[in-house]
């Protein structure tokens, strides 16, 4: 894939394909395990990804044969850090604001689980809004009761949400490893596709959100985190809300005349 604008390095890589931010963690050695810098990094990214006019979608992925291996542990051993670590600080500081960036952005955001995803890595996978994983080298591993840890970053909210109490309960508190093909069933990802397949299954999904009514994808995203949150009466009067801010839209313009003339849409996300 090409940078139209060149590509910027480091614990995140981030490079533009057209209409779309490709956003990579980049600590193969380390199976892209987190740390605070590399977390700065990921939210700098997002944040550049959605103040770009040009960026109408952003697809996630991990360099190398992992996706995330969740937080580096050797940033916490207890022979070389002062214990215990202050770790709601953390999570406020560093892992919560990727999380919260994910879901409030106005662009559809793919994510690849190209391998691995464990602990905080798995909450970062399910932050993003449509979730594509490789057949077999993607694992998803709730490994956080594996280290005395309760959940973090945000995965026991996506979990309930995904799978139901009884699953997600079940998931956390075993440290359970599952397939792609087992979370395909859960209902934790939207589709698996073989491995060599996974980069460019994913980047033509990404494309072809870019090349939608990006601004009325924001408006579903925020639909749907009304409807998890929302009794049906205040859920409705905000979804007729955000319907009529999409009405009042020229994407819908165009896509009403686009159906009526019979011809493909020109979207251009406003």
């Amino acid at each position: 894939m090409t940078s139209s604008d060149g590509t910027r390095t480091g614990l995140t890589t981030y490079a533009r394909d057209g209409a779309v931010a490709v956003i990579t963690l980049n600590r193969p050695e380390r199976r892209n395990a987190l740390t605070a810098e590399l977390l700065v990094s990921l939210k700098l990214s997002l944040d550049e990804a959605e103040r770009d006019p040009e960026v109408r979608a952003i697809l996630l992925t991990g360099a190398g044969n992992a996706f995330c291996a969740g937080q580096d542990l050797n940033d916490r051993d207890p022979r070389k850090v002062a214990w215990p670590l202050p770790l709601a600080r953390i999570q406020e500081q560093y892992f919560h604001p990727v999380v919260l960036a994910m879901q409030s952005s106005c662009k559809p955001i793919v994510v690849a689980v190209n391998g691995a995803a464990s602990g905080a890595g798995v909450s970062l996978a399910l932050a993003g809004d449509i979730v594509m994983a490789a057949e077999d080298a993607a694992r998803f591993i709730f490994s956080f009761v594996k280290v005395g840890l309760s959940v973090d970053a945000g995965c026991g909210w996506h979990l309930v949400k995904s799978v139901g109490r009884a699953r997600a309960l079940a998931l956390l508190l075993s440290g359970a490893a599952v397939s792609a093909s087992e979370a395909l069933e859960l209902g934790l990802i939207w589709r698996c596709v073989p491995d060599a397949d996974l980069e460019a299954a994913a980047l033509a999904v990404t494309r072809q959100l870019a090349a939608g009514p990006t601004a009325a994808f924001g408006l579903v995203k925020q639909a749907v985190a009304f409807a998890d949150s929302l009794p049906l009466e205040d859920y409705l009067l905000q979804e007729a809300r955000l319907q009529g801010l999409a009405g009042a839209s020229q994407d819908n313009r165009e896509g009403v005349l686009s159906f009526l003339e019979r011809r493909a849409a020109r979207f251009i996300g406003r």
